[in-house]
């Protein structure tokens, strides 16, 4: 069995790459430690980069199409992570999940139209159906215990005619929850009764941690499949997120029929030859590596909580179940979102997501990602302590 090197640092600054040369363009030129955008700072795994250069060695990169080894790899992996069966049928080729978002919403909506979000969520769910034109309505979820869930109640009471589309965290980013079944099925059966469509966003869901079980909303019954469109993609778990490699998944015949002519109409189901190579060489040789990328993204959680627990008690860690990206509370420490933003940023020299911009919910929050080596994480944290000390 190979041993993977997480710890290594790779110097990313001068590749083009958004996480570490667009943060001064960003943040008008301030010099920050990026922990924001999510990719990951380790090394794509050998299995995908030697695929690559095999291919690249043939020197010819003209026209091609999805081999019907790529669809296997992708049905074979969607059974042994998920246990779910999927046929070749079901499945398309996408460039991207937010371009995915926008093109149901072309597919399936008219501008006026009411789009359903669950903030605090991943900021483009409100920023395409915005930009298209259509009205976002918001599903808040409830912080109970501790916990977020699903307020089912107002979801009911915000539904009119209008709304055509709810569009779904699943994992939920930037909580890292696992949604429970339960909670899946009357989502689905609410949203059938109001004949809503729901795209559920899994890119996150092969970061599930071992102890938990993502569910494909599609999955978890009849009236979830009948009334979704699931999209998934290798980017995130395997760090190719510049490859583009995602795809849907429609089981339902009526929708698949009219989403897939859509795509078709403008070749928007046309993947690259890097895509398919990638997703099929992740998809046949990841499992060992993405177990040991998962563990050590479990000990960098423990790394931070264990942190933050001893040195800087007014910031919590929201348990994440499922990501590289950690939720993290900073409410006790009384500052306004500017405030907090000035305080990562200009005291820490931190780079992360600011929580407000995942909508109502995200205020006194922000969005940390420790998909990095530990030694990264400890200057971070080390940097933080200090900052928090000024106050």
């Amino acid at each position: 069995m190979k041993h993977y090197n997480f710890d290594e640092v790779i110097e990313r600054r001068g590749t083009n790459c958004v996480k570490f040369d667009a943060v001064k363009e960003r943040t008008g030129g301030k010099d920050l430690l990026p922990l924001w955008v999510a990719d990951m700072d380790f090394r794509t795994p050998d299995f995908i980069v030697n695929a690559l250069k095999k291919r690249c060695e043939h020197e010819i990169f003209g026209y091609t199409y999805a081999s019907d080894s790529y669809y296997k790899s992708i049905i074979d992996w969607v059974l042994y992570k998920h246990n779910w069966r999927i046929q070749k049928e079901w499945i398309s080729y996408i460039p991207g999940i937010v371009k995915g978002i926008g093109f149901v919403l072309q597919c399936f909506t008219q501008p006026g139209d009411k789009v359903i979000i669950q903030p605090p969520v991943y900021h483009p769910f409100r920023l395409v159906p915005e930009h298209m034109h259509r009205e976002v309505v918001y599903n808040p979820l409830q912080l109970i215990d501790g916990v977020y869930q699903m307020d089912f109640e107002n979801l009911e009471s915000v539904i009119d005619e209008k709304c055509k589309v709810l569009i779904l965290s699943n994992p939920h980013n930037p909580g890292g929850m696992v949604w429970e079944k339960d909670t899946l099925i009357k989502l689905a059966e609410i949203c059938a009764q109001h004949n809503i469509l729901v795209i559920s966003d899994e890119i996150h869901s092969e970061m599930a941690y071992p102890q938990y079980i993502h569910l494909p909303f599609a999955k978890v019954s009849e009236t979830a499949a009948n009334c979704s469109i699931t999209f998934m993609a290798p980017s995130k778990t395997f760090n190719i997120a510049g490859i583009v490699s995602s795809y849907s998944i429609v089981p339902n015949e009526t929708l698949r029929k009219k989403f897939y002519e859509f795509l078709e109409a403008g070749e928007l189901n046309a993947g690259t030859i890097f895509a398919y190579t990638a997703t099929e060489a992740a998809y046949t040789y990841g499992a060992e590596w993405l177990q040991q990328m998962r563990i050590y993204i479990m000990e960098n959680v423990r790394f931070v909580d264990d942190f933050l627990r001893n040195n800087i008690s007014q910031i919590k860690v929201y348990q994440p179940q499922a990501s590289f990206l950690v939720w993290l509370d900073c409410r006790g420490l009384g500052l306004s979102q500017p405030q907090l933003v000035e305080l990562f940023e200009d005291k820490a020299g931190l780079f992360l997501n600011d929580g407000s911009m995942f909508g109502p919910g995200g205020e006194g929050f922000m969005r940390l990602n420790i998909g990095c080596p530990r030694s990264t994480l400890e200057t971070a944290m080390k940097a933080l302590k200090k900052a928090v000390g000024t106050l």
